[in-house]
């Protein structure tokens, strides 16, 4: 399965914006996906995932409120709002071939498949 995100761009402090990540050469039909990001000089970091075909959700204390994930039908949205000025980061979808749990869903070695990136720059 490939993953390609899109939808990031130069959004002010206070916006939304929803990110996208298409799946193709396959279906998302079980394991658990996710959001990354990596902030400039820091490493990536979990956000947020979806174990595909149930209401189990996770998300980072950074996000948690603010973001929302879901899936429809081959892809995968994040909903960002009231964004802020410390959420810009390239952000990266992936998939698990995994029902990750609470422990390891941010486990970045968790993840098979990523997509390729998309940065969004948040300005105040």
């Amino acid at each position: 399965v490939q993953l390609q995100a899109f939808g990031g761009g130069l959004v002010q402090a206070g916006d939304s914006r929803r990110l996208s990540c298409e799946a193709s050469g396959g279906s998302l039909a079980y394991g658990t996906v996710a959001w990354f990001r990596q902030a400039p000089g820091k490493e990536r970091e979990a956000i947020s995932s979806k174990r595909i075909g149930t209401h189990v959700t996770n998300y980072s204390s950074a996000v948690r409120g603010r973001f929302t994930i879901s899936i429809a039908a081959n892809t995968v949205f994040l909903q960002m709002n009231n964004l802020r000025v410390e959420d810009t980061a390239i952000y990266y979808c992936a998939l698990s071939p995994y029902n990750l749990i609470t422990s390891s869903w941010s486990q970045r070695a968790q993840y098979q498949n990523w997509g390729q990136g998309t940065l969004v720059t948040v300005s105040n």
